[in-house]
């Protein structure tokens, strides 16, 4: 279905209010910066008439009733969700399909392949190499690839879960080709700092890439408010939170595993740079 630009406004105008009467009522739609405005897109034309008239009645957002009855089906679906979104969904597919290959982390000559530096395992040893003897041998992808490791169900859900709320937030507001880069940078600066801090290890998974997400999410949305990086209450506090559990080594101690806190620390961290510069860009273009 084409889009169609619902509404060409200035960049000084509040659209927040009426942004979220859209999502309340599940109304596909899109906000771009375009030529010195903002610009809201939806799918049809007779979608765009109706948004259209209740701009004209509530500006503001302050709105009870619902959409009149041809909009109803608009109402977002997973599918549609999926179809909205496809970079993130092409993310967490490729991750399901990395999961399935490697037996849920269980499969150690698939995960050789996809991990951080290369390994054998000997008995009840692993020897791991060096990163200039991998990269030397021009195995460049191993720089980006750990991301999609997963040990485990619980590991899988967690990080998918969040990728998903997080993901769909960036690839909204700055496209899919914004979140796919912020997506790589994440990956890379975070499996940099664990190999950094810990030296040759096997470690994998997107919860690097989710707190880089989520630094990005913060520091942009303090400097350029916008409806799509809102988080919801406690959420931050909470991520934030786990992060200074995880770092205390408890579940190490726990005999759960380790937890490759580095990861999460250098996601965080460039996540919150990358958001400070989108957000000190948003700025100036207001």
């Amino acid at each position: 279905m084409t889009a169609v630009a619902v509404l060409r406004l200035p960049l000084d105008t509040d659209l927040s209010g009426f942004v979220a009467l859209l999502r309340r009522l599940g109304v596909p739609h899109r906000v771009a910066e375009e030529g010195g405005q903002q610009v809201l897109w939806v799918p049809g034309e007779q979608l765009a008439e109706q948004v259209r008239e209740l701009y004209a009645q509530h500006p503001d957002g302050e709105a009870g009733e619902l959409l009149p009855e041809p909009v109803q089906p608009a109402r977002e679906g997973m599918l549609r969700q999926l179809l909205a979104n496809p970079l993130t969904a092409a993310v967490l597919l490729l991750t399901f399909m990395v999961f399935a290959v490697t037996a849920a982390g269980e499969n150690y000559a698939a995960i050789r392949w996809l991990s951080f530096v290369d390994f054998r395992i000997d008995g009840e040893h692993i020897y791991l190499t060096y990163l200039d003897a991998t990269l030397g041998s021009g195995q460049w992808w191993r720089l980006i690839t750990p991301m999609l490791i997963h040990f485990g169900w619980l590991h899988l859900a967690m990080n998918s879960l969040w990728y998903w709320e997080l993901g769909r937030r960036i690839e909204f507001r700055q496209g899919a080709l914004g979140l796919l880069g912020l997506t790589l940078l994440f990956g890379l600066a975070s499996n940099f700092a664990q190999y950094w801090w810990t030296g040759p290890s096997l470690f994998g998974g997107l919860s690097g890439v989710l707190y880089g997400l989520l630094g990005h999410c913060w520091i942009y949305q303090r400097l350029a408010p916008n409806p799509a990086y809102r988080l919801p209450p406690g959420v931050l506090v909470m991520m934030l939170a786990w992060l200074l559990i995880c770092m205390t080594g408890i579940f190490e101690l726990l005999q759960f595993g380790a937890i490759a806190n580095a990861a999460h620390v250098g996601g965080l961290l460039t996540g919150c740079l990358t958001g400070l510069l989108g957000g000190m860009l948003a700025r100036r273009t207001v």
